[in-house]
């Protein structure tokens, strides 16, 4: 069942249009402004996200650019939602990453077109990638040994010490910010707060930060695939794992294998 954020501050729209995406079988998250859109897409990593333009505080394309440049969320795919589709408006918002536009009012029949169309990109492009990655080998049947909670990965602060703890135990399946919250007893918004306030960092980075000290062990210390590597560490997809290692480590999974083998040939 495809995840879909919808951020739109019109309190009716919002129902009408969530109305029309569970009918059709989508899980819908709403958000009433685009500070609370931000969040919940940190907090959920939907599918898609649907947001309106202009909006109070926080408009589409405040939302869209401080998604792009948050690694967890760089490659979700986003339709904007605006009453005003004039060039110089559907220039910016493509310049910034939008992925396609509804100009209101549009019937259901065209909000879902567009949902499909997206997520059916998204979907080829993803098969592309595994694809691309795929090999006929199997996993090893002895798996490699990953240290333990590596020094430095986390930070020493003994409030926190349970959030660490349970994101060192499930960081290689998928787990997100509410599974972290809901295993310590607070809410999300408190506990990103908290870690937030603590650390200058939130709990989806934490996670990142977890499985990129994983995958790097393993590209180093096997010759799996990258599909099987973003699986051992956590990621269903491997196309978002490749984007995320790539935002993260500023080049491919494959790339930072090759050069890294070369240093550590060089030093032997």
């Amino acid at each position: 069942m495809s995840k879909i954020l919808l951020i739109e501050d019109d309190r009716v729209n919002r129902r009408l249009f969530q109305d029309c995406l569970e009918s059709e079988g989508f899980q819908t998250i709403s958000a009433e402004d685009g500070v609370m859109g931000i969040q919940q897409a940190k907090n959920y990593l939907p599918d898609l996200i649907l947001c309106d333009i202009f909006m109070p505080q926080v408009n589409g394309y405040e939302v869209l650019s401080q998604l792009r440049k948050d690694p967890t969320t760089a490659y979700i795919p986003l339709i904007f939602l605006t009453a005003m589709a004039t060039k110089i408006e559907h220039r910016k918002g493509m310049e910034l990453g939008a992925d396609d536009f509804l100009t209101k009012p549009f019937t259901a029949e065209q909000l879902l077109a567009a949902v499909s169309a997206r997520l059916e990109r998204q979907t080829m492009l993803e098969c592309c990638f595994a694809a691309k990655y795929q090999t006929t080998s199997s996993f090893p049947e002895t798996e490699p040994i990953i240290e333990e909670n590596e020094p430095g990965i986390f930070p020493a602060i003994a409030e926190l010490q349970d959030v660490f703890d349970y994101i060192e135990a499930n960081y290689n399946r998928e787990i997100t910010l509410s599974d972290v919250a809901q295993a310590i007893g607070y809410s999300p918004a408190y506990l990103t707060n908290r870690v937030k306030h603590e650390t200058g960092r939130t709990i989806n980075a934490w996670i990142v930060e977890r499985r990129m000290v994983a995958a790097r062990s393993l590209l180093l210390e096997t010759d799996w695939s990258i599909e099987q590597i973003a699986n051992s560490v956590g990621y269903l997809n491997a196309s978002y794992f490749f984007r995320q290692f790539r935002q993260y480590q500023g080049t491919t999974p494959k790339a930072w294998r090759e050069n890294n083998l070369k240093k550590v040939g060089n030093r032997k």
